[in-house]
């Protein structure tokens, strides 16, 4: 357990935190548990700047934190939160973003029955086809400024002028949001990229792990409802700055952070299992393997994010030591 599990927090009841677990974010088919316990740790009221959209209903802006999927917003490399909503007002994603760096530490989002829909949705195909997304798109895809963050701390179009070798690279994929034009459209939204290399990115260990997740976890067989949290390593030490510039934080390292709720498995830790995935930045074709997991504690260790800190302690403590790799359906 690291410091930041140590923050001077009031316990929540079981009954306001089973309200945040169902209401946070304003998704009614997201599959919860009714659980409770001690939770020293939890994200309580947002002291940070929080950006959305002028659309997102006031009891998402207020209770976004809560979620399950949302890591501690305690921590020194967040000093501002972003949550993306749809017109329907469905949360979409939420980011751990650093304003100084204009760069993403997290991107945080959820996966259940109705919001892992392919229907109706964009594809890069169909905005070379010439359709647009708030004003972007035509020739090429629709990557832009994110805009509910000020000008000034936030990146645009012309700062991105990668080495031919580098890509825009998703956190969020843009394949990981089909179920509406508008979800798709937000995960071109810059703080939702990292430079990463190609080789990495299109048809490398990222991009396997990535369709791995879709195919393996993202599954009506496998969860109810899974959290998911990807990102890039933005601590001292753990990036360098790229383009013409010298303007772009390309992280060193990237991860995936994966907790899974099964009704099915509710006599084990409530029906919670968590996983973690941890890649070097590097040229690298390599399939889904075993060698690339850790525990969440481990993950923890890497970076110092706290994850999955709105679980009960109990809970949250059990499944971030260990896992077992049959269950993730890995060797």
């Amino acid at each position: 357990m690291n410091n930041t599990k140590r923050c001077r927090y009031a316990k929540l009841s079981a009954s306001l935190f089973l309200f945040l677990i169902l209401t946070g974010c304003g998704d009614d088919s997201v599959v919860s548990p009714s659980i409770s316990g001690i939770n020293d740790n939890a994200n309580k009221t947002l002291s940070l700047p929080l950006y959305t959209e002028d659309t997102t209903p006031e009891a998402v802006r207020k209770q976004a934190q809560h979620g399950l999927e949302v890591p501690s917003l305690a921590s020194g490399t967040v000093n501002a939160f972003i949550v993306h909503t749809i017109p329907d007002g469905r949360l979409n994603y939420c980011i751990g973003y650093n304003t100084a760096l204009k760069a993403s530490c997290w991107t945080a989002f959820k996966w259940y029955e109705g919001f892992s829909s392919n229907n109706n949705a964009w594809n890069r195909n169909r905005w070379r086809q010439g359709e647009t997304f708030n004003g972007y798109g035509g020739i090429g895809d629709p990557f832009q400024p994110d805009p509910v963050l000020p000008a000034n701390v936030r990146v645009n179009l012309s700062d991105y002028n990668l080495p031919n070798n580098y890509d825009c690279g998703h956190i969020m994929g843009s394949a990981d949001r089909l179920v509406t034009k508008e979800a798709n459209g937000q995960t071109f939204y810059l703080s939702n990229i990292h430079p990463q290399l190609s080789a990495f990115n299109q048809q490398g260990i990222w991009y396997n792990l990535e369709d791995f997740l879709r195919r393996s976890y993202d599954t009506s067989t496998f969860r109810d409802t899974l959290y998911v949290v990807k990102g890039g390593t933005i601590s001292d030490g753990n990036y360098t700055l790229i383009g013409d510039k010298k303007q772009l934080v390309c992280p060193k390292y990237f991860y995936m952070a994966i907790l899974s709720y099964a009704k099915k498995y509710a006599k084990t830790n409530g029906g919670y299992s968590a996983i973690a995935f941890w890649m070097e930045h590097k040229s690298n074709s390599d399939k889904v393997s075993s060698k690339y997991v850790i525990t969440i504690d481990e993950l923890e260790r890497r970076t110092g994010i706290d994850f999955f800190c709105n679980l009960p302690d109990d809970i949250e403590n059990a499944v971030e030591r260990s896992f077992y790799l049959s269950d993730w359906k890995l060797k």
